[in-house]
């Protein structure tokens, strides 16, 4: 059953983040910057969701009074299950994180690619246009994205690197291109790497070290991290301290979020400085 929308969710529009844990999460400071800026009388929220409840909320989102919503771990395949449509990286990837509504239509999209890029872009311009070797380091969802990201742009050397080789391997299977190898490859890989990027949580507050030795890294690769918590994780510092070009997670946090912003509220928002700071500076302090 689909429930029409009420004057209020159309006055008022609500959306969020599901995931579990979600209170970490900067996604309502992103959002509620946003709809200050345009004056927009709606709210974004964090929305705790168990994994045992995750199916039925997304089967039952119609009834919701939701405009839609973002996903975070560790439902973004149960969303993309539950869709109607796919957006072709959500489609690829099995794993969405916007959901939006199109009528009675539920579409869900993966912005962690396009976040990806544009962050790139930003930091970097031009970083794509000599397309040499890519090392991503992990095997989740945020490694498929990156790897269907950097495949977009052209990039035909791809490696995965994972403690466990059977899940770097199941994103070689899924991304035409990609190789998948274990962490005693490592050396070897970054001798002739152009862009090596973490995709784990290693090296993030209160996780283990990122244990990796830079010095096989040309001095001209491009080094960047997910993490943003710390801002510069201990390979960024490193790779900084060397002479390497470095790109921290927060561009790619922000990007990700400007089509959810755009579905459910009506407005293109854009990534500022000042936004930027403004969740630098929250993370000296609990989400």
């Amino acid at each position: 059953m689909t429930a029409e929308p009420t004057p209020e969710d159309r006055d008022h529009p609500r959306a969020g983040i599901v995931g579990w844990p979600v209170s970490h999460s900067r996604s309502p400071m992103i959002h509620s910057y946003w709809l200050k800026q345009f004056g927009i009388a709606g709210s974004y929220d964090p929305i705790p969701v168990s994994v045992a409840d995750a199916p039925a909320f997304f089967r039952d989102l119609r009834t919701s009074g939701l405009a839609g919503c973002n996903v975070t771990v560790p439902h973004k395949e149960v969303a993309a299950a539950a869709c109607d449509v796919l957006d072709p990286v959500a489609d690829a990837l099995k794993a969405a994180n916007t959901l939006w509504f199109e009528g009675p239509t539920l579409v869900g999209a993966n912005t962690d690619s396009g976040g990806f890029l544009s962050s790139l872009d930003e930091s970097v311009p031009a970083w794509d246009h000599a397309k040499g070797h890519a090392v991503i380091i992990g095997a989740g969802g945020a490694a498929r994205a990156v790897a269907f990201a950097l495949k977009l742009r052209g990039f035909e050397e791809i490696s995965i690197v994972n403690r466990t080789v059977d899940r770097a391997a199941d994103i070689a299977k899924l991304i035409e291109g990609t190789v998948a190898y274990g962490f005693d490859a490592v050396p070897r890989l970054l001798s002739d790497c152009a862009l090596l990027v973490n995709t784990t949580s290693l090296g993030m507050a209160g996780q283990p070290r990122l244990e990796i030795d830079l010095a096989p890294l040309q001095r001209q690769a491009i080094v960047t991290d997910i993490v943003y918590v710390p801002l510069e994780t201990e390979l960024l510092a490193t790779a900084r301290a060397r002479g390497n070009r470095v790109v921290d997670g927060i561009g790619m946090l922000l990007y990700q979020a400007v089509p959810g912003f755009t579905r459910w509220f009506g407005k293109r928002p854009s990534v500022t400085p000042e936004l930027r700071k403004l969740v630098i500076d929250s993370l000296a302090e609990p989400a």
